[in-house]
């Protein structure tokens, strides 16, 4: 077995993600038509530890997160490893996260990237780290910005997504990322 195969624990608790967050949150999704059908990287604001989820339902496909590396350990270790998240030292460089990354998108898979690293901030939205622009580089696979809008309010109508069209990214520089970071604020922004 591939390491890069589809997980059949995420074949199993995607369903039921999916089903639980519907009823719960009603989310109002737009934009699907902009994921390609291919391999591609989906790359957003994270307003809450429940985005994740919200991505997991909107997407009929199977995602690879990158999460902190303080997630895996004891149970959650096993369970995040066996759902094909990606671990990540946010305090230094990680070239096997990349190299994880880019084997999902050769294996034709999808990625599900938060440049902000964390749900924890005083107010806006917090500069991008690299990584997103690196893999796409590295990857030649094309970006989807997400945007995440409202609250997740149980049996109410307040969380909206909405998928961008995609994005190309040769270069790895900061403008390139800025470029990135300023499409998804823009809509962010947005009324």
């Amino acid at each position: 077995m591939n390491k890069y195969d589809r997980s059949l624990l995420y074949i199993i608790v995607r369903p039921i993600v999916n089903v639980l967050f519907k009823i719960v949150f009603h989310p109002h999704i737009e934009g699907l038509e902009n994921i390609p059908d291919g391999a591609c990287i989906e790359v957003g604001n994270h307003t809450s530890i429940l985005d994740p989820l919200l991505l997991m339902s909107a997407n009929k496909r199977e995602l690879h997160f990158l999460a902190k590396k303080e997630l895996f350990t004891g149970f959650k270790g096993i369970l995040f490893s066996n759902l094909g998240l990606i671990p990540v030292d946010r305090s230094t460089k990680n070239p096997n996260a990349i190299k994880d990354a880019i084997g999902y998108l050769e294996s034709g898979e999808t990625i599900l990237i938060f440049p902000e690293g964390t749900t924890e901030k005083r107010r806006g939205l917090m500069e991008f780290k690299m990584g997103a622009i690196k893999i796409a580089s590295a990857s030649n696979k094309e970006i989807v910005p997400f945007v995440i809008k409202g609250k997740y309010r149980i049996l109410g109508k307040g969380i909206h997504l909405t998928f961008l069209k995609p994005m190309r990214f040769k270069e790895v520089n900061e403008e390139e990322n800025k470029r990135l970071r300023n499409t998804i604020k823009s809509v962010l922004e947005e009324g």
